[in-house]
This record gives C-alpha cells, sequence and structure tokens, in this order.
C-alpha cells in the first residue's frame, strides 16, 4: 500500500468514525471483560520508539481526561510502541517456557532482527471504542513485514498468526500504537472533542530497531527473545 493510499485509509477511517458517533451520542453498551488477555503474554515483533513531547502531552491530556472513567485505558508511556507485525494471542505465562518449535520463528527473525524503521506523518486515526496513533512506513518497512508475514505463513506459526488476525488482512494495513482503548460501543463525548480538535496535527514521527518479543497487550511488560 502506497503512503498515498495509506493516508487516504486514515482519513475515510476517521470519517466513518465520524459518521457511527453522529448516529450514537452516548457510549452504548459497556463491553464485558478485557480487549485483550490482561495476564497472559503473546509474541509479537515491532519497535519501542522514544517518546516525543508532543506525543507526551497527548498521552497526558488523555490521561487527564479519563483519570475517574474506569471504562478508559490509556496506554502508559512506558508502554509506547510501534507493531511490525502482531503474531499470536496471548498464550503463555510469564514464566512458562516457550514451546520448542519457537527457534524457527527465531530463524526467520534472524533476517529481521535489529533492522531499524521509520514511521512518519503521526496522525490521530478513531475508531469507535479505540484511538489509533498512526502513520505512515517507508516502502522498505513495507516491504519487509510483508516478507516476515510470508515466512511466518510458511512456518509451523501460521495457525497462530492467522488466529491472531482473524477477520483483518495479513499483514493489517495500519501502521499504529493503540493510545486508548474504551471498553463500551463508542467514546464519550469529551473525548471525540478532544481527538476532533487534534485531528489536524501532525506528530512527526517515531524510529526504532525491530524487536521479536514476548510481550502484554500494550506493551508494558515486553521481554525480547534470545536470537
Amino acid at each position: 500500500m502506497s503512503s498515498m493510499s495509506l493516508q487516504n485509509l486514515y482519513r475515510s477511517t476517521n470519517e466513518n468514525t465520524a459518521s457511527i458517533w453522529a448516529e450514537n451520542a452516548g457510549i452504548g453498551d459497556i463491553k464485558q471483560g478485557s480487549y485483550y488477555d490482561p495476564v497472559r503474554l503473546a509474541l509479537a515483533s515491532g519497535i519501542q520508539p522514544s517518546i516525543s513531547l508532543d506525543v507526551s502531552r497527548l498521552i497526558g491530556g488523555l490521561q487527564h481526561l479519563t483519570k475517574d472513567d474506569p471504562l478508559a485505558d490509556v496506554l502508559p508511556t512506558e508502554g509506547f510502541h510501534f507493531t511490525f507485525l502482531p503474531l499470536t494471542l496471548p498464550f503463555i505465562n510469564e514464566n512458562e517456557p516457550l514451546p520448542e518449535k519457537v527457534a524457527e520463528l527465531a530463524k526467520i527473525w534472524t533476517e529481521f532482527d535489529a533492522k531499524r524503521i521509520v514511521i512518519r506523518d503521526l496522525r490521530l486515526v478513531a475508531l469507535p471504542s479505540q484511538l489509533l496513533l498512526a502513520g505512515t512506513p517507508d516502502s522498505t518497512a513495507i516491504a519487509m513485514r510483508q516478507s516476515f508475514c510470508e515466512q511466518v505463513l510458511n512456518s509451523r506459526w501460521k495457525d497462530e498468526l492467522r488466529m491472531r488476525h482473524t477477520g483483518s488482512p495479513l499483514p493489517a494495513p495500519f501502521w499504529h500504537s493503540t493510545v486508548l482503548r474504551y471498553s463500551a460501543n463508542f467514546l464519550p463525548a469529551p473525548l471525540r472533542q478532544y481527538i476532533s480538535e487534534r485531528q489536524a496535527v501532525n506528530f512527526g514521527e517515531v524510529a526504532g530497531e525491530l524487536k521479536l518479543a514476548r510481550v502484554n497487550y500494550n506493551w508494558t511488560m515486553c521481554y525480547p527473545l534470545t536470537i
């Protein structure tokens, strides 16, 4: 997907979400349970870039706005990350050994380990009950992710990868960090307003070295695999 196509996708996603919000003034039904397993870890690849002042202020504003709202889950700054390719659903406890076939995945990863990628032109992309900070990678990063995805699909990890992406393309088109999850159908009005006021802001770029790791859902627990 070209950078222009990706930006158009982000724009159309925001427009679609705005239409949904316009038809639903309230938060709708409260979700039961968590978005993701709050305890077990998954395998994922991605970067943990340094956080800019603008992004730190964005997250700080979200935290302030939702401080008394138990339905809001704002990404802690120490978990700031951009996923390259999520590989599995949460399936393993922190101190549990990985299955032996992880060696096959680690071998595939040697081609990609520690390669640096850059994601530019970061913008807010709103979903009905989530907020993403999404940007545009260069063509090299896009090609690397496609190659990694194809190699995993040709390995013994193909079923886990497909289960992780049920209902979405492989690889998923967005390059993003989820900065807010809300445990209801729709974000409340104050959050919608906060997002609307910042949708034209360009939050710059992030860069970092790729890593393969065991992570919890928001990467506040991240244990890189030793290759």
